[in-house]
Parts: structure tokens; sequence; C-alpha cells
């Protein structure tokens, strides 16, 4: 089996290329973020016609995640459990936003999770973000207890090592590189799921995210934060990882590439 996740930066702009990629690559499970749009203009019967069936949580113009798949798709979930919730400065209530749904596909439990960005070290949004990753690891724990496959993919906003962003000097002081932020990211261990790490082809670090702005693709100038994590069950079905730069290279292709896994006896493209 063929998964992939995308940070797709709005499924309705990005819908040629979602659909042509669909067509070169072949997944049979694919996770979107960053949707981007509402329940109504989601392109539900344009990715039926080439063969998948889709679910989203979406709200409106921000966030906004999918699944999208050939092998089935149950038992859907739209958040995590005991999933916070971020209350703006001002406001006395929050509203949860759409940043996780799952399903399970073609007998493995699948989630599709887009990690808050955080804004700034010690931004009420930071905490939220720290919060949001420690209920992704409580979801993981008590996913594992079905007995299914896991994998949990998605764009986590955080760059796991020093290594995982182009110069560590450019990001003093961000956020995404923070030992609070790191360390939450390696606590989903304590959940039971572990990193997949993509094979290199290019460059030595398969990045994931490249700014749109002083040519960062083409100086490869990126970030790894599109990552992909699974259970032992998962992990032993492995055959190969790598991230689809061709996706990212282009005019109106989204700022992120597609993470791909291969699992069993799928043979990889490139």
């Amino acid at each position: 089996m063929r998964l992939a996740t995308w940070n797709i930066n709005s499924v309705v702009v990005r819908l040629p290329r979602l659909l042509s990629w669909l067509d070169r690559v072949e997944p049979d499970v694919v996770c979107l973020q960053e949707v981007k749009s509402s329940p109504k203009t989601f392109p539900t019967w344009e990715i039926a016609e080439v063969g998948y069936d889709s679910v989203a949580y979406t709200t409106g113009r921000w966030n906004g995640v999918a699944i999208l798949s050939k092998v089935g798709l149950t038992e859907v979930r739209r958040g995590l459990i005991d999933e916070p919730v971020y209350v703006p400065e001002g406001a006395l209530l929050g509203v949860p936003e759409p940043r996780a749904i799952a399903a399970t596909c073609g007998g493995i439990r699948v989630w599709s999770v887009y990690v808050p960005n955080g804004r700034e070290v010690g931004h009420p949004h930071f905490t939220y973000k720290l919060q949001w990753l420690e209920a992704i690891r409580e979801t993981a724990a008590a996913e594992i207890h079905t007995g299914r496959p896991l994998a949990v993919l998605g764009d986590f906003n955080v760059a796991p090592t020093d290594r995982d962003v182009w110069d560590i000097r450019e990001f003093d002081g961000s956020t995404h590189v923070t030992d609070d932020e790191r360390k939450a990211l390696a606590s989903l261990r304590e959940g039971g799921i572990s990193e997949i790490y993509p094979r290199p082809l290019r460059f030595d670090v398969p990045f994931t995210y490249w700014d749109y702005r002083a040519m960062a693709f083409q100086k490869n100038r990126g970030m790894r934060i599109d990552l992909a994590y699974g259970d032992r069950q998962f992990l032993a079905t492995l055959t190969d990882a790598y991230v689809d730069r061709d996706a990212r290279s282009g005019k109106g292709s989204s700022d992120h590439a597609p993470l791909i896994i291969d699992t069993e006896d799928r043979r990889p493209l490139l």
C-alpha cells in the first residue's frame, strides 16, 4: 500500500495539480492538510471521478484536513481525543479548529493532522501547540489498543533536529525548533508511535517545506516539518519512504512537498 501526506495549501486552488499528482504517483491513501475550503467547496466529486473516496474536516478559509482513499474509508473521526481549544485574546470561549481527522483505510488506522503553528515563543498559541502535540500522543496511545496498524501523518510544524532546517542560525528564538516543541514531539514515542525517516534523494536532508520567497526552493533552503509516524505493526510493513520534490516545483505549487510511504510489496516510483 502507498500512503502519502501533503500540506496542499488550498485544495481548491491546487486541484488540477492534485489530480495530476494522483494520476502520476498512484497513492492508495492521501492525507491532506491546509485544505482551506468550506464543506460545500471541498472537491468531493472531482476526487471521486479519479477513483478516490474522501472525507474532510473543514470550516472555511483556514486550516482543514482530509483523507482520500482507494482502499476503503470507515470509522471516521474528526478531532483528537481531549483535543485542546485555542481561546483568542479577548474571547471568552474558543472554537475547535479542523486540524485532525482519522479513518480506517485498508485495515490501517490513518490520522491526518495539522499541528498549530505556535506563532511565537511565549504566545498563548505556542502553549496551545504544545497541548495539541500532547493530545496526539494520548490519541495514539488509545488507538493502539484497538489492535489495528496505526499511521499518523501530517504537517507537525516542528523540525525534529537542527539538521532539519537549512540553517539553524536563521531560526534563533523562533518557533518550530525550540526545545519545548522538540520534547513534545519526541514524547510521541510514549504514545507508542515512532517517526519514519524518509530516504534522501537529491540532497542529504529530505526537506518538505520551502518558503515562496527569496528562491528558497531553488536554493534548497527548506525545513523538514511534514512527518510520518507509525506503531510497531505499521513500521513492520515499511518498504520505502521519500519526499516527492517534483510536486513542489513549478508555478502554482504548494510550499510543501508530499511525503510518500510504501508498505509491504509496493514498489517505489523513484
